[in-house]
Order: C-alpha cells, then sequence, then structure tokens
C-alpha cells in the first residue's frame, strides 16, 4: 500500500457507520429515504451512521440488501462493498494526511470514551456501596 493508496472503506479507515453513510451516499438516498425503507426512524439512521448504535441483524440484512452491498462490508469493511469515492483532479496529499489524522482522533476519542464509561460505572458502584 504504498503510493498513498487508502482502503477509504477498508477496517482501517472506517467505521461502520462511515461505511453505512458512503453506501447510502452512492445510493442516492438520504437518512429520511433509507430510514422509511428499512421501517426505522431517521433518528436511528443518524445514530447507526454517528457510530452510536448498530442494527439488529434483519435491519441489518434489509439495509446491505437495498445499498447493494454485503453484511460482511458493513460490519468490517470487508468483501462485497464500494470503491472509494472517486476524487476529481489530483489527490492532494496534505488533504489525505489531514483525513488520515481526523481518523486517527476519532479512534483515540472513541477509546478514551470508553474508558470514561468504564470509570463511571465503577464510580457508581462505589457510591452505591457507599450510600
Amino acid at each position: 500500500m504504498n503510493n498513498e493508496t487508502i482502503d477509504w472503506y477498508g477496517p482501517e479507515a472506517a467505521t461502520f457507520g462511515d461505511r453505512v453513510a458512503g453506501a447510502r451516499e452512492a445510493a442516492g438516498m438520504t437518512q429520511t429515504q433509507l430510514a422509511r425503507r428499512i421501517g426505522v426512524k431517521k433518528a436511528t439512521i443518524v445514530s447507526w451512521e454517528d457510530d452510536l448504535a448498530e442494527p439488529r441483524a434483519n435491519k441489518l440484512s434489509m439495509m446491505a440488501g437495498l445499498l447493494n452491498v454485503s453484511i460482511m462490508w458493513l460490519l468490517t469493511g470487508e468483501g462485497e462493498g464500494m470503491d472509494a469515492p472517486v476524487e476529481e483532479g489530483e489527490t492532494d496529499g496534505e488533504l489525505t494526511s489531514l483525513v488520515g489524522e481526523l481518523r486517527a482522533i476519532r479512534g483515540e476519542m472513541r477509546g478514551l470514551t470508553e474508558r470514561a464509561a468504564r470509570l463511571e460505572k465503577k464510580l457508581r458502584g462505589l457510591a452505591e456501596l457507599r450510600a
């Protein structure tokens, strides 16, 4: 993977939500349209795309079919999915670098959020013991 080749939707570069949003946009659907077609609220689609929740198996299967990608690709970035977005003109190396840095920050934030949630759970447990 030299020459700054990026697997835009691969497991190292994108999240489940990134892949859902990318496939939805490539299919020419809005969040509202996708929500109606699979029988959920728009807020549910937003939470999936923001990686705050994941769909149940039946909704995941419906979504994969509607977006013309495999379930495995949505979950992991591997398998039948989409190609990287086509960029007009030359690729700007600085832009690629910034996108990579932003994705790294997002990963770090996710890890810190999980760590904070574990600490909060421990604190609540200790507070209940003292009450």
